[in-house]
């Protein structure tokens, strides 16, 4: 399709006012995690790395973070076990209610989070809660994986869809049984979806805030942090420094996960080798 000059000038100019109004803000954080001024004056009057290293030796930024990785890591954790098992109970089973399953599978990420945060909390005082298990870690983790398993279903059932059966059935004519078809053949081509799907389901739960704030009990993450800290104005100039980096920590997941996604999912030459020699 040709434009003409002056649609492609207004384009980009609606191009670069899009990710202004996205990035300008996140540069302003940055800006002020040096600011040496405490209320934020702009221009800065000057710049100072007190901030970050105060962050750093705070011992409750440092546990808060400490409870986002545990929180990250086991919902992953179950999210890659679940998600896996739907997506190729979906993909490759025909079933009564297959299309009702993976609605339900998707639907927690499409809901409100609050709506989630209050049915959970109501779940887990309701059940949980009479044989002695309160909020806490654990119920974190569970909430969090309750949407964390869509990004592996999604992830795992395009691969899955993108390569067929074809590969497979050629390893059972040549012989080689189940687990060996899945060790040589099925896992390889999936790997990268697996660790794409995990990346990104590490990166929502790592700043999820609605849903862990019905969810933790006592327990505090780092977002939560963040929003008690702003919520009551306590240690402000601080926030900057904590907020910027966990945009990082939030990033880097998203990006390799996006790296990794560009993936063809062709069986490596190695792969096929090892099949034929079995």
């Amino acid at each position: 399709m040709n434009l003409s000059r002056t649609a492609r000038l207004a384009l980009r100019l609606a191009l670069a006012l899009g990710l202004g109004v996205i990035y300008v803000p996140l540069g302003i954080v940055l800006l002020n995690s040096f600011n040496s001024d405490r209320t934020f004056a702009w221009p800065p009057t000057g710049f100072t790395t007190r901030w970050w290293s105060t962050a750093w030796s705070s011992s409750g930024v440092r546990d808060a973070l400490w409870t986002s990785v545990q929180a990250g890591a086991g919902a992953t954790a179950i999210a890659l076990v679940l998600g896996t098992m739907a997506a190729f109970a979906v993909q490759r089973h025909r079933f009564f209610g297959r299309d009702a399953v993976s609605l339900l599978i998707v639907l927690p990420i499409a809901l409100p989070g609050i709506v989630t945060g209050i049915a959970l909390n109501n779940a887990f005082r309701t059940i949980l809660e009479p044989f002695g298990v309160g909020l806490g870690l654990f119920t974190v983790i569970v909430g969090h994986a309750t949407f964390c398993v869509v990004t592996v279903h999604n992830n795992v059932l395009a691969r899955l869809r993108r390569t067929g059966l074809n590969l497979e059935e050629a390893s059972a004519d040549l012989g080689a049984d189940t687990f060996t078809t899945f060790r040589l053949v099925t896992f390889p081509m999936m790997r990268s979806a697996l660790l794409a799907g995990g990346l990104l389901a590490f990166a929502l739960s790592f700043d999820e805030v609605v849903v862990t704030y019905f969810t933790a009990g006592a327990q505090n993450t780092l977002p939560l942090l963040i929003f008690g800290y702003i919520r009551l104005g306590q240690q402000l100039p601080i926030v900057n420094a904590i907020a910027f980096a966990m945009i990082v920590l939030t990033v880097i997941p998203v990006v390799l996960a996006q790296r990794l996604m560009r993936d063809t999912g062709v069986l490596r030459r190695g792969g096929t080798a090892a099949l034929i020699a079995k």
